[in-house]
């Protein structure tokens, strides 16, 4: 199985789950020009990302070419330790990725 794109943490303190996530993408914008051949490198970025807990969506997040390279996300929600956290994304290329971790 190849590396996961998603570096994803989640604890839990006083009832409030915090996950923090990095997703390696090269987020190109298409309006970016190569500089060896003077070309438009082809747009190539996330257009969605979401985020369950025990299988109960918690996050949808539409992105367009505005978003930075290896993007950071973090966000909250009502939990416990133990909950199962999945985040996942999709690019305008047709590319995937998710990864799932457990509530500390």
């Amino acid at each position: 199985m190849a590396k996961s794109t998603i570096k994803i943490r989640a604890r839990e303190k006083d009832g409030v789950v915090t996950v923090k996530c990095l997703i390696s993408h090269p987020m190109e914008t298409g309006s970016r020009k190569d500089k060896k051949t003077g070309k438009l490198i082809p747009a190539h970025y996330i257009t969605e990302v979401t985020a369950e807990s025990n299988g109960e969506k918690k996050l949808t997040a539409y992105w367009g070419g505005g978003i930075s390279k290896n993007p950071y996300l973090s966000f909250k929600y009502d939990g416990k330790k133990g909950d199962k956290v999945k985040l996942s994304w999709v690019d305008n290329q047709g590319q995937s990725d998710s990864l799932e971790t457990t509530v500390k």
